[in-house]
């Protein structure tokens, strides 16, 4: 099977049948035509199945010497190319993967980027002005995300019809389709409530919970632009990104001593190693009482 034929049926799978992401399939796709722009620059009609390991370490070097690219994206590229080649040896057009066998480059340990207890107060100080629907926006996604922990596409994708008033939860749809339902405060319940009777008339037809003023549901930039453009007036951490109040969310949980299952549960995360990175967090603040009560220490 040409390259070009193995990239596309493998991109129609992840979008039809594994109904990925579209951020998740842009990707794949970017890494899978990155793959084919270099391994065209070898053999210009190579079929996967003459795709040697040898290939791939040199695309690899490449990567490295002439992209800068670091450990992370290294490993992520050819994450995608497993998964690639795990389709395609189950759809027997292939006999062997030529990454079964690639040793991946050390990546160091980045802790996660999360505010402190009191940037994350200043955040919830801001004011904003209630006749102002971008203000009401700026809330109701700050208190969402640093209240639930929820990614920013899972906010993006909730649906009126996702918010349970009476058990006071939402559902929220995750990574790979798996949904979960999220506890909400007395407060946040009482803020979407409010958020939604508010609505602008033309957002009626529009399921989805967050719209814009023009009542057309958000997308993911105004949603990183509206946390950015707050978090740049609360921490001087270089990450103000919305994924930092998801840190923040399970550094505060474990700080204050939740059960680690359960955070992984709040936070949708497929195994326990992912959660486990908050721990460190969590250790770093006991080492700080430490040393602040033993006389020992």
């Amino acid at each position: 099977m040409q390259l070009d034929l193995a990239i596309e049926s493998f991109t129609q799978y992840i979008q039809l049948e594994k109904r990925y992401s579209p951020n998740t399939l842009l990707a794949y796709q970017n890494d899978l035509a990155q793959f084919q722009i270099f391994i065209q620059s070898i053999e210009p009609k190579i079929e996967i199945e003459q795709i040697k390991p040898s290939y791939v370490k040199s695309w690899m070097a490449s990567l490295k010497n002439e992209e800068q690219a670091d450990a992370r994206t290294i490993r992520r590229k050819i994450s995608s190319l497993k998964s690639f080649f795990k389709f395609h040896l189950k759809e027997s057009n292939v006999e062997n993967s030529p990454v079964a066998n690639i040793i991946l480059p050390k990546m160091k340990k980045r802790l996660p980027s999360f505010l402190t207890e009191n940037e994350a107060q200043k955040m919830e100080e801001i004011s904003i002005d209630e006749d102002n629907w971008k203000d009401r926006n700026k809330q109701l996604i700050l208190e969402l995300l640093y209240e639930t922990g929820m990614r920013r596409n899972e906010l993006i994708e909730i649906k009126t019809a996702d918010l349970d008033s009476y058990n006071a939860q939402v559902k929220v749809l995750g990574k790979g389709n798996k949904e979960r339902f999220v506890p909400l405060s007395k407060n946040l319940l009482e803020s979407m409530i409010n958020y939604l009777q508010d609505r602008p008339e033309m957002s009626n037809q529009q399921p989805n919970l967050l719209v814009l003023p023009n009542g057309k549901k958000l997308y993911p930039k105004y949603v990183y632009n509206l946390v950015t453009e707050i978090l740049s007036n609360v921490t001087t951490s270089k990450k103000k990104s919305p994924h930092v109040l998801r840190h923040t969310f399970a550094t505060q949980l474990l700080n204050n001593g939740a059960d680690l299952n359960a955070v992984k549960e709040l936070l949708g995360h497929a195994n326990l190693a992912a959660t486990q990175m908050y721990t460190h967090n969590t250790i770093e603040k006991l080492k700080e009482v430490f040393k602040q009560a033993h006389p020992k220490a």
